[in-house]
């Protein structure tokens, strides 16, 4: 029996309409079960808001973003912001294009552990303007939440819609779970009120609040590095405290984040001493102590230089003394201008140094350029060519934490000098350290 086209709540079987509802219904349990399953894998799920626009909330989550994959956890970058999707730009991935592998939508590599999406990568051109109703909207951002094949993710980072619109209300519906929201302000109070939205959206919604970022705090002159307030300072913090919520910082208007983000290069990497991204940093070990599950050893991977034994990292650099074992042992210099480079993270090329433990003679040198200098990519792309030791002037903390994941011990403080030089003097014990001339 078939009923009237307009009776669409028809509940005969052999009814077209009954046919149609019925595979709607089952197209949304599975896409709702997908999303599930997809959630399921991604520990710690930060949601990055803003009461207004034009407050750097994309400049903030893309960063945070590159520290945590610095910090050696696997993040994804989800920017659901659809008419303004800066993150392709900031990343430097404008163009690029979204994959399907037939079933799943495949996100964007920028480095071994950060992956990315962004509606910017839907559209045909940058200058492609989004003109879509509510209802295109949610269809699209349950689809890319439900669809994209992110894997095991430590983070996933969204940086949202600016507002308390539809947009941020159905995302924070459709991830219930999240771990919470970092909020983007400026000092002023035109900022401040709608930040303050902001708060009491995710108190409905169940939102947890992380906290509050006060952006654009004050004008580094990049001639005498004097701090100007041009928007007033502290607007942020007093903010935060009537409403009952953590603050997390302030970050400068600082030209070189504008020129950084221009040139699509994160800031916390390029510019990692610089007070903007120190005030990054700050924010990402905020987001660290979310772990509550126990960390495996940093020093887990292979240690063939020491006999097979993992290797802990210590505060003494390793003497050497120490090179035990019956298998060659690979030891990297990185070079710049000839000589043992001052800032590992910058250098031109790498002089790879095969070693006989028992003898601690060299047996082989080989020269190889350095890789793109993406945020975790050395520490990956050394491994692969069988480092276990690394001799440097200076060197980040977070560089060195994933080398020590690798089982990969490093001598830093190294003095510049010939590679060969450098090697046969720490091979005979008389190589001279001083401080790490990059601790940060």
């Amino acid at each position: 029996m078939n009923c009237d086209e307009k009776n669409t709540g028809c509940s005969a079987q052999g009814c077209p309409s009954h046919a149609q509802q019925s595979e709607r219904e089952q197209k949304t349990h599975a896409q709702e079960l997908l999303l599930k399953d997809r959630l399921t894998r991604i520990r710690h799920k930060i949601l990055v808001l803003s009461g207004k626009g034009g407050v750097g909330k994309s400049t903030v989550a893309a960063n945070i973003a590159v520290g945590l994959a610095l910090e050696g956890k696997q993040v994804g970058l989800l920017d659901i912001d659809f008419h303004g999707p800066s993150i392709p730009t900031l990343l430097n991935l404008e163009g690029r294009r979204i994959a399907h592998d037939g079933e799943n939508i495949l996100p964007i590599a920028f480095s071994d552990n950060l992956k990315v999406i962004s509606l910017g990568f839907l559209l045909g051109t940058k200058d492609d303007a989004v003109i879509w109703r509510g209802p295109m909207k949610m269809a699209v951002l349950k689809q890319l939440l439900s669809e994209v094949k992110w894997g095991d993710l430590d983070y996933l980072i969204m940086d949202f819609p600016p507002g308390t619109g539809d947009e941020p209300l159905s995302a924070a519906q459709l991830i219930p779970d999240s771990d919470g929201a970092i909020i983007v302000t400026t000092p002023q109070n035109l900022s401040t009120i709608d930040v303050r939205k902001s708060i009491n959206f995710c108190s409905k919604v169940g939102v947890p609040v992380i906290g509050v970022l006060e952006n654009m705090s004050g004008f580094v002159c990049p001639k005498c590095k004097e701090v100007v307030d041009i928007f007033k300072t502290g607007g942020g913090k007093a903010m935060a405290e009537e409403m009952g919520v953590a603050f997390l910082g302030k970050v400068p208007i600082d030209p070189a984040v504008m020129e950084a983000s221009d040139e699509g290069t994160p800031f916390i990497y390029t510019h990692s001493a610089s007070e903007a991204a120190q005030a990054f940093s700050a924010i990402v070990k905020v987001l660290m102590e979310l772990e509550t599950e126990p960390r495996e050893d940093a020093a887990q991977g292979k240690a063939e230089a020491h006999g097979g034994q993992v290797e802990t990292q210590s505060d003494e650099a390793p003497q050497a003394e120490e090179i035990c074992g019956d298998t060659s042992v690979r030891i990297a210099i990185p070079v710049t201008g000839g000589v043992l480079s001052s800032h590992f993270g910058h250098c031109e090329s790498f002089a790879l140094f095969d070693v006989d433990p028992q003898s601690r003679t060299i047996t082989n040198r080989q020269d190889l350029d350095a890789p793109p200098h993406e945020p975790g990519l050395l520490p990956a792309w050394l491994g692969e060519k069988g480092t276990n030791m690394i001799i440097a002037g200076g060197m980040g903390s977070r560089a060195q934490d994933l080398f020590a994941e690798r089982g990969i011990q490093v001598v830093v403080g190294a003095q510049q000098n010939d590679p060969q030089h450098v090697i046969e003097s720490f091979l005979s014990g008389d190589l001279q350290t001083g401080d790490n001339l990059c601790d940060h």
